[in-house]
């Protein structure tokens, strides 16, 4: 065989390769991407299960959609009751818990509204709005931006008319939010594992954390194939299957920043 024959020959066979390797899309939260944890992650689920996993990052609700409308193989968000939603209406085979963390309320170190000394987050937004400092909310229909309007709720504080002149809604993913409340010195709620992961602290920490009301649930949900006959549901599957492993889950709850672990792994029997 000639050298030129010998350079077609491997060539059609990565070309072959190529066209054979499994792919999945999942749609996951800017929370969970911001993080770092899916570039410690998805090169390991290439190499154990051969399968390229594509994320399309956004909201909790517009990951929802996406996986509504088929155009995701699954999701991985962290909005328990819309994703009890997602599966019960069908859009969803069933919901699979992974991990968790917790949310904190980040703000200026100097602290005007005085929630350190609050007991409950209740009590630490109420602070917030009767004080009226600059709070930036993500306003995007993401999973945090869910429970932060939750929040406001069980503090009885209506928000949805509150002044722009302290309550301003982002319209953006964590980081850009976080970005924006820097920049202000403003109140933000935030994800941890984001926090810990960004750079951009100047003037700003964390103020208030621990209540169980800030609790973080993360939930793998694949698309149903009976509603759309298109999804890669056995990829889905399997990524799944690795997910709640025990070599998924060690690799979740060992990842760090500045030895801090930024997810708890909980993989939970399917809903």
């Amino acid at each position: 065989m000639t050298l030129r024959w010998m350079i077609f020959a491997v060539v059609a066979v990565l070309m072959t390769c190529a066209a054979q390797a499994e792919t999945m899309r999942m749609a996951v939260t800017t929370s969970f991407h911001n993080s770092g944890l899916a570039e410690v992650l998805l090169p390991r689920i290439t190499q154990e299960t051969g399968i390229e996993v594509q994320l399309l990052v956004v909201g909790t609700g517009q990951a929802l959609k996406l996986g509504q409308a088929g155009d995701v193989d699954a999701i991985l968000v962290h909005s328990k009751a819309a994703e009890e939603v997602f599966v019960a209406k069908g859009y969803g085979t069933h919901r699979r818990e992974i991990m968790y963390n917790d949310f904190v309320l980040i703000g200026p170190e100097d602290d005007p509204a005085g929630v350190k000394d609050a007991a409950t987050v209740a009590e630490a937004l109420q602070k917030i709005a009767q004080t009226r400092p600059a709070f930036v909310s993500r306003g995007d229909d993401s999973g945090t931006h869910r429970r932060e309007l939750a929040l406001w709720a069980s503090a009885g504080v209506d928000v949805t008319d509150a002044s722009p002149d302290w309550y301003r809604a982002a319209g953006a993913g964590m980081g850009a939010t976080l970005n924006t409340a820097v920049g202000m010195g403003a109140y933000v709620l935030s994800d941890r594992a984001t926090w810990l992961k960004f750079g951009n602290k100047a003037g700003q920490a964390i103020l208030f954390e621990g209540d169980a009301a800030l609790f973080n649930q993360y939930a793998y949900l694949p698309v149903s194939p009976q509603l759309h006959a298109h999804v890669a549901h056995d990829s889905a599957q399997r990524v799944e299957e690795w997910l709640t492993s025990a070599a998924g889950q060690t690799m979740i709850g060992d990842y760090q920043i500045a030895g801090t672990r930024l997810f708890v792994p909980n993989a939970r029997a399917r809903e």
